[in-house]
Order: C-alpha cells, then sequence, then structure tokens
C-alpha cells in the first residue's frame, strides 16, 4: 500500500484481492475487504477458484457439459456476491471486478495474485470444508504461506463485528520484519489520521529456570531489567513509526508471546493484528512460527499476515 493512496481519485487506489469460496466467512471476508478498499479509494478483484476433477464416478460416465454448468454456476455466484454490495454506503466508491479461475484453490489465488500485484488478499480462514480444528484450512494456510503480498485472514465470528479499522495491534520482536509489518499498519490507518492508534507490543516469555524455583541469588533484578529494555526498544520503534494524527502506543509484558498478544487483542478492543511472517527463527515457511500461526487461529479479530522477504 503506497503512501499517498488516500489521495488518489476513485478506483486508482490500492487493489484489494478477496478470494471467496461462498461460504459465510468468505462473505465476511468480503465485507472487510471491502472497508480496505473504500477507505483507500481502491478497487476489488472477487476471486473463485474452481477445481474440476474430472470423472466424478470410474464407472459412471460425467455429462458432457457438466464443466461448463459448474463453471456457469460459479460466476452466477460470483455476480451475486459482487452485487450484494451494490446497496452499501460508499459502494459507488469501490469498483468491483470479479474473475472465475480454474485450478486447485490455494495455488491458482497465490498465481492470480502474483499476475495483478495487489496491495493485499483477503481471505476467510475456514470455508465450506467446515473444518475449523485444521488452524487456517489447507487453503487459507498455504496461501498465507506463499503470497507475494499481505494476506488479511478473517475467522467466522468476525462478521458480526465488522467496523472501520481504527487500532492495530502490532506484535514485535524487534526484528526488521516485524518492523516491515508494523509500517505496513501504519499505511492500512493512513486514511484515518485523527483517532487511529498503532498499539507496538512485545511479550516477553522468560525460561522456566527463572520462574520455577523462586527467587535466585543475583546482582541483577533479571524481570526489572528485562522489562525496562524490551520498553526502552519499544519507544524507539514507536518514535520511527509516529506521525500527526497517529497515536502509537507500546506495550512491555511478560507471558506467552500468542496467548498475551490475543489477551491483549481482546483487553484492547483492536479492530486487527498485523504480524510478520518472517522473524528471528528465518522460518519464512512457518509465519514467526507456532507463535503465528496460534494468533491467526485464536485472534479475536481479523489478522494481517505480512510476508517479509529478504
Amino acid at each position: 500500500m503506497s503512501e499517498n493512496m488516500a489521495t488518489r481519485a476513485v478506483g486508482d487506489g490500492p487493489l484489494v484481492l478477496v478470494a471467496t469460496d461462498f461460504s459465510d466467512t468468505a462473505e465476511a471476508a468480503l465485507d472487510w475487504g471491502f472497508e480496505l478498499a473504500r477507505s483507500h479509494r481502491g478497487r476489488i478483484v472477487l476471486v473463485h477458484a474452481l477445481h474440476l476433477y474430472g470423472p466424478m464416478s470410474d464407472f459412471l460416465p460425467s455429462p458432457p457439459d457438466l464443466d461448463e454448468h459448474l463453471q456457469g454456476a460459479a460466476m452466477e455466484r460470483l455476480d451475486s456476491s459482487a452485487g450484494r454490495l451494490a446497496d452499501r454506503d460508499g459502494a459507488d466508491e469501490v469498483p468491483i471486478e470479479t474473475r472465475l479461475e480454474l485450478g486447485i484453490p490455494s495455488q491458482a489465488i497465490v498465481q492470480l495474485a502474483e499476475k495483478l500485484s495487489p496491495a493485499v488478499v483477503v481471505l476467510g480462514t475456514t470455508g465450506q470444508s467446515r473444518l475449523s480444528q485444521l488452524l487456517l484450512g489447507s487453503t487459507a494456510q498455504r496461501v498465507v504461506q506463499h503470497a507475494p503480498c499481505p494476506v488479511l485472514t478473517v475467522h467466522p465470528g468476525d462478521a458480526e463485528v465488522h467496523r472501520p479499522i481504527e487500532t492495530i495491534l502490532v506484535p514485535t520482536d524487534f526484528s526488521r520484519h516485524a518492523l516491515h509489518a508494523a509500517r505496513k499498519a501504519q499505511r492500512v490507518l493512513r486514511p484515518i489520521e485523527q483517532g487511529a492508534r498503532l498499539i507496538l507490543l512485545h511479550a516477553y516469555h522468560l525460561p522456566l529456570e527463572y520462574t520455577a524455583y523462586g527467587a535466585i541469588p543475583t546482582g541483577l533484578n533479571f524481570h526489572q531489567d528485562v522489562a525496562a529494555l524490551a520498553e526502552e526498544k519499544l519507544l524507539k520503534v514507536a518514535d520511527e513509526l509516529a506521525r500527526d494524527g497517529l497515536e502509537v502506543e507500546t506495550v512491555a509484558c511478560q507471558g506467552y508471546p500468542p496467548e498475551a498478544i490475543v489477551e491483549t487483542a481482546r483487553e484492547r478492543d483492536v479492530d486487527l493484528i498485523a504480524l510478520g511472517t518472517h522473524g528471528r527463527t528465518g522460518l519464512s515457511h512457518l509465519l514467526l512460527g507456532s507463535n503465528a500461526e496460534r494468533v491467526v487461529q485464536q485472534a479475536p479479530c481479523p489478522v494481517l499476515t505480512v510476508r517479509h522477504q529478504d
């Protein structure tokens, strides 16, 4: 998302690619994608990926026009989803294009993102499969891992709390990847300016050896030293991100990072969590590792994962 997106003409701002499987969660993702596009004077490409499996049975041939019928039905559903936004406030400011892609959904979505270079891909964390216990579901998980741009994942419950994005929580481990995510979050908030809030959070998890055996004789107050250093580093990052109209708040706390992130998001009633997907572990294929995957799964709001490539 570019720095001057708020001053662009209608439809000339960033492209928001919204993927749908026509589930309720996908409809919620479209709502959030619409809000992003509207606030940044951008446009939406709404895509559905249709995987044609070939013959449906080894002993009964499929109807000769089955593929054409499925494609026609999918296009009707796409047009219906796009048309649902026509009566919303600001709908005339958001051009919407529909695309039907053939292939494995995760691959088709990533390939289209590589072709169109959107500012963000938006999709639901669970779809028609209803396999909520599988974190994101295979499609969303693979898109998050491989998309060439930030990905906004929307949970089933996020439809009920949809609202303008005014407060973003940015967990940081002080790596350049976390700073990259913070800058993306800063740009998401740019159209709001006055009243927008960015919360920088560092959660430090002290090893068991420092906490399980009571007071350990030492010349240093280890807990206070860690907290003070974390707050000092947070303030330095806050200074880099500060601008007129944007409030940057810092929070340093002890706790298991994913639990601290989710708890802080609930306590502060944040609208969005922005996570860097390549932290100090270097495991780009695992987001920030299991910590980030747990946050995406348990967060009380949508999560923007920002993949940073060296």
